[in-house]
C-alpha cells in the first residue's frame, strides 16, 4: 500500500505536458485549448475580453477525452451564438505572458517555432515568432502617444531572435538538477528557474495573488541566451554534443550601462553555459525494462557548467566622452564588500564548493586601467576568503592573458588546458552512470583496481571566468575548459581511450565552430557586435581577413555602444519589468565575517541522495514516446531532427579502407603551400628542354634511382624521423656520383696548376687562349682556305633550298667541316 500511496503521490507530481493550443476568439472570450501530442488529453482556458481593467483568467482543471472535448466546443458554440459562435480558430504553440502598459492588457502568443535540440526524447524549441493581442476587444486608450511610445520600445526586444522553450524538459536548469532534484520547486510557487526566465516579469504580473493552478501547461517560459546541437558520428557510434547559455534576467542590458554588481549581489553579463555530451544508443534519460527489474537510468548522458559575470564590485564607465575605451571608475568604495559576498553566497546556493575564479583582465598597462579592477577584485576574494573554512575557500586564479600573447612569453592555450584540468579535477562533472568495463579491465592489467569508477560522477562548485567585458577572452578560455571537459566526457562514455584531445582533430573543430558561435551570440546580446579575438588569434592561426573583419566589428561595437544603447536599455528594462521592482527589495546587511551560510558550504549534491533521485526519475518520470515519435502525425525520415541533425562528416567516409575517426589530427600529412622559389622552377619545368637539359635530367634520375636503391626497401616510412636520422649519421654515396665528384675537383685542381704555371705546356697554352679569348684580346684570325669553302658551300645551295622557310641552316655543321678541312 505505501508503494502505490508513493507512486500516487510522484505521479500527481509530475506534470501534464500539453504542446498544442489552439486559439478560439470571438468579442466576448478567448478560449484556448490545449492538446498533447497524442490527442487523448484537453483542457480548455477562458480569458474574458468584457473588462479593460482587470485580467480575468479561468481554467477547468478537467482533462477531457477527445470526444469530450467535441462536444464541450459544440456546446460553447451554440451558448455563443449571440456574439458569432465559439470564433475562428488559429493553432498557437503556448503564452509567453501578459502585458499592460496605459490601458488594457496585451496577450503575447507563440506563433511558430522551431526544433533545435533534442535531449532525452525531449525537443527544445525556438521561437521564431510571437503576437500580441489586445485581451479587451473594445481596446480604449485615453494616451494614445504614450501607449504607442511605450509599444514601439517594448518591441525593440526581439522576441523572434535567442529565445528557446520547451514542453516537457525544464531548460531553464541544468541537466544534473532535472535528473536529481526533481521536487526541488515544491515549494515554489513556479516550476521553473526563474533567474534565466527572461519573461517572468509578463508571466507573474498579471496573477500577482494567486497563480493559476496547472499554469505550467499553458505559460511557456523563455530563456534568453544560445542553444546549439550536433551530431558526431564515431566509427558507428552516435554522439550528440549540446550547448546551452542561460542568460540572467537580473541587471541585464547593455555594455557601457551594466557593469559591475548591483546592491542585490546581481552582475553583469553573467551566462551559464552548459555542455551535455550523450550517445544515443537509447533515446529517453533511462534503459529500457528488464526482466524481474524496473527500467534504471541511461549512463550515456554527461554534463559540464561553466559561469562567466562581471566583476562584483562598484565600477562603471563614461560614455558621453564618445572614446572607444572610456576610462573605468571605481565609484564605490566598500571595505567589506557587502555586495561581492551576497553574489559569491548565491553562487554557493546554486553551485556549491567549491568556486574556481578565473580573472583574465589585464595586469600591467601604461595607462591604469583594467588593472584598477585587478587590484580592487584581488583584495576582494583575500578579504572573503579569510573567514571560509578551510577545504571551502575560492580558488583565486588571476593572469594577464592579454599580455602573456603579445609578448609570446607563455603559450596561452597550454597554460590555460593546465587550469582547466586542475578546475574539472577540483569539481568533477556530471554522468549519470559508471564508468566504461573497460577502464576496470585496464585496471585489473596494473593489478589496481582502486582507480574505477562504479557509481554516478556529480559536479559540485563551477568555474567562474571573467575579463573585462566576459566576451573575447573570456569565450577563449570557456572554449579552453569545454574542451578538456568534452574529452573527459568523451572517455567516461567509452568513445576514446584517453581524455587528451587534439586541437586539430575534427572533433575539436566542431567543438570550435559551436562556441563561435556561442560567443558571438552573447556578444551580440551585450555589445551589438560579434567577437573581435577569437581562440583562432590566441592559437596564433589567424585567418587571412581576420584583421579587417577585427576592424569591422570593433567599428560596430564602437557605434552600438554609443549610440544605440540608452533605447537598448530602455527596452530591456521595459521588457524585464525592472523599474517597477527596483527599491522594493530591502537586503538586510549580513555578517562582516560570516558573510555566507554555513548549509551552502556543504556539498550541494551528494551521491546516495542524487543516485536515489535518479533511478526514481528514470522509473517514474522522463516518458517521451508521445512527445518524440508523434504517433498520429506521419513523419518521413528526411524530416526527422534527429536524422537532419548538423553532423561532422558525410556517413561512410573512410581512410584507407576503416572507419574514419573524428578525433586523428587532420594534418598527418600538411601540404605545403608553394614558395616563390618552387612557383619559378615549376615555371622553368613548363619551358621545353633543350638536349643538354635532357641528358642532365635523365643522369640526375639515374643517380637518385641508385641512391634509393642504397637505403632499405623494406621501410615504409622512409620520411620518419628515425630513418631520416640513421641516413644523415651513416651517409652512403653512389659510385657514380663520386666519380663525378672526383673529376670536378680534378679539373678545377688543373686549372689551378695552370695558373700557377705547373701543368703542362699544352694545358698552358689551352689556358692562356681562353683567357685571351674571355678578355677580348685575342687576334681575329680565320684559318687559310675557310673564306673560299664557305663561299662555295653556299654556292651549292639550290634557290628552293633557301626559300624554304622551314629549312634551317646548321651552322654547327658547317663548322664542324671546316674543322675537319
Amino acid at each position: 500500500m505505501s508503494t502505490l500511496t508513493s507512486q500516487a503521490a510522484v505521479c500527481a507530481d509530475i506534470p501534464i505536458v500539453f504542446n498544442k493550443f489552439v486559439l478560439y476568439e470571438n468579442k466576448l472570450r478567448f478560449y484556448i485549448v490545449a492538446s498533447n501530442t497524442s490527442d487523448s488529453r484537453h483542457r480548455i482556458i477562458k480569458i474574458d475580453r468584457t473588462s479593460q481593467l482587470d485580467l480575468q483568467v479561468v481554467e477547468d482543471d478537467t482533462d477531457y477525452s477527445g470526444k469530450q472535448m467535441s462536444a464541450m466546443l459544440r456546446m460553447l458554440d451554440d451558448g455563443n451564438k449571440g456574439s458569432g459562435g465559439i470564433g475562428k480558430s488559429r493553432v498557437i504553440f503556448g503564452i509567453a505572458g501578459f502585458v499592460k502598459f496605459t490601458a488594457g492588457w496585451y496577450m503575447i502568443v507563440i506563433s511558430k517555432r522551431s526544433v533545435v535540440a533534442l535531449l532525452g526524447g525531449h525537443y527544445i524549441y525556438h521561437c521564431e515568432s510571437t503576437d500580441m493581442l489586445p485581451v479587451c476587444a473594445s481596446h480604449k486608450i485615453e494616451k494614445p502617444a504614450e501607449e504607442q511610445r511605450l509599444l514601439n520600445i517594448f518591441k525593440q526586444v526581439d522576441m523572434s531572435k535567442n529565445f528557446y522553450f520547451s514542453h516537457s524538459y525544464d531548460i531553464t536548469s541544468t541537466l544534473q538538477n532535472n535528473l536529481t532534484k526533481p521536487g526541488r520547486f515544491r515549494s515554489s510557487s513556479w516550476p521553473f528557474n526563474d533567474r534565466c526566465v527572461w519573461n517572468f516579469h509578463m508571466m507573474s504580473r498579471p496573477f500577482t495573488d494567486l497563480v493559476p493552478r496547472g499554469v505550467q501547461a499553458w505559460l511557456i517560459p523563455l530563456i534568453h541566451g544560445h542553444v546549439d546541437q550536433a551530431k558526431l558520428n564515431v566509427l558507428g557510434r552516435v554522439i550528440f554534443v549540446t550547448l546551452i547559455a542561460r542568460r540572467s534576467r537580473h541587471y541585464a542590458g547593455a555594455r557601457y550601462l551594466t557593469r559591475g554588481v548591483n546592491e542585490e549581489g546581481n552582475v553583469a553579463n553573467e551566462v551559464e553555459t552548459e555542455q551535455i555530451v550523450s550517445e544515443a544508443l537509447t533515446t529517453p534519460f533511462y534503459f529500457p525494462f528488464e526482466r524481474g527489474r524496473s527500467r534504471g537510468p541511461s549512463p550515456r548522458y554527461t554534463s559540464y557548467v561553466q559561469y562567466r559575470g562581471s566583476i562584483p564590485i562598484y565600477w562603471t564607465q563614461d560614455t558621453t566622452t564618445m572614446s572607444p575605451r572610456p576610462p573605468i571608475e571605481i565609484n564605490v568604495i566598500d571595505p567589506f564588500y557587502a555586495a561581492a559576498s551576497r553574489h559569491f553566497s548565491d553562487l554557493f546556493a546554486r553551485y556549491g564548493a567549491p568556486i574556481f575564479v578565473l580573472n583574465l583582465i589585464k595586469r600591467r598597462e601604461p595607462v591604469p586601467r583594467e588593472s584598477k579592477l585587478l587590484d580592487e577584485y584581488t583584495q576582494c576574494v583575500n578579504y572573503l576568503n579569510q573567514f571560509l573554512p578551510d577545504g571551502k575557500k575560492m580558488v583565486y586564479r588571476a593572469w594577464d592573458m592579454s599580455r602573456a600573447y603579445k609578448e609570446k612569453t607563455q603559450d596561452v592555450i597550454s597554460y590555460l588546458e593546465d587550469m582547466a584540468e586542475e578546475s574539472i579535477q577540483m569539481t568533477g562533472f556530471f554522468h549519470t552512470g559508471a564508468e566504461p568495463f573497460s577502464h576496470s579491465l585496464s585496471g585489473i592489467s596494473d593489478n589496481d583496481m582502486s582507480s574505477w569508477r562504479s557509481d554516478i560522477l556529480l559536479q559540485n562548485g563551477m568555474c567562474r571566468t571573467n575579463c573585462v567585458d566576459c566576451l573575447d577572452r573570456t569565450n577563449a578560455a570557456q572554449f579552453v575548459f569545454g574542451k578538456r571537459a568534452f574529452g573527459h566526457q568523451l572517455y567516461a562514455l567509452g568513445v576514446v581511450a584517453n581524455p587528451n584531445l587534439s586541437f586539430d582533430s575534427d572533433a575539436v573543430n566542431m567543438l570550435t565552430e559551436m562556441y563561435h558561435d556561442h560567443g558571438d551570440t552573447i556578444a551580440l546580446q551585450y555589445t551589438g557586435s560579434a567577437l573581435v579575438n577569437r581562440v583562432e588569434t590566441y592559437r596564433r592561426m589567424p585567418h587571412w581577413n581576420s584583421h579587417s573583419r577585427d576592424i569591422i566589428e570593433n567599428i560596430r561595437r564602437f557605434y552600438t555602444n554609443s549610440l544605440l544603447d540608452a533605447d537598448k536599455q530602455t527596452a530591456i528594462n521595459l521588457f524585464l519589468g525592472v523599474h517597477e521592482h527596483h527599491g522594493k527589495t530591502v537586503h538586510p546587511r549580513g555578517g562582516y565575517q560570516q558573510w555566507y551560510q554555513p548549509g551552502h558550504l556543504e556539498t550541494a549534491y551528494t551521491l546516495d541522495d542524487c543516485s536515489h533521485a535518479l533511478h526514481d526519475f528514470a522509473a517514474h518520470r522522463g516518458d517521451f514516446w508521445s512527445e518524440y515519435y508523434r504517433p498520429l502525425l506521419f513523419t518521413s525520415l528526411g524530416k526527422h531532427f534527429a536524422y537532419c541533425m548538423n553532423t561532422l562528416k558525410a556517413p561512410g567516409k573512410s581512410v584507407n579502407g576503416s572507419g574514419y575517426s573524428p578525433f586523428l589530427p587532420s594534418n598527418l600529412n600538411p601540404v605545403h603551400q608553394p614558395r616563390l622559389m618552387a612557383g619559378v622552377r615549376k615555371w622553368i619545368g613548363n619551358q621545353t628542354p633543350s638536349h643538354n637539359e635532357s641528358m642532365r635530367k635523365s643522369m640526375h634520375s639515374a643517380k637518385m634511382d641508385a641512391r634509393s636503391q642504397l637505403y632499405s626497401k623494406t621501410d615504409a616510412h622512409v620520411q620518419s624521423t628515425g630513418v631520416l636520422a640513421s641516413q644523415l649519421l651513416d651517409p652512403k654515396v653512389p659510385q657514380e656520383e663520386l666519380l663525378e665528384y672526383h673529376r670536378y675537383i680534378d679539373d678545377d685542381q688543373l686549372i689551378h696548376d695552370a695558373m700557377q704555371g705547373d701543368a703542362e705546356l699544352t694545358d698552358q697554352l689551352l689556358y692562356m687562349k681562353h683567357v685571351e679569348k674571355s678578355t677580348g684580346r685575342e687576334e681575329s684570325l680565320l684559318i687559310d682556305g675557310i673564306v673560299e669553302l664557305y663561299e662555295g658551300y653556299m654556292l651549292s645551295v639550290t634557290d628552293s633550298q633557301i626559300s624554304a622557310p622551314t629549312d634551317v641552316y646548321s651552322y654547327v655543321k658547317w663548322l664542324m667541316e671546316g674543322a675537319m678541312i
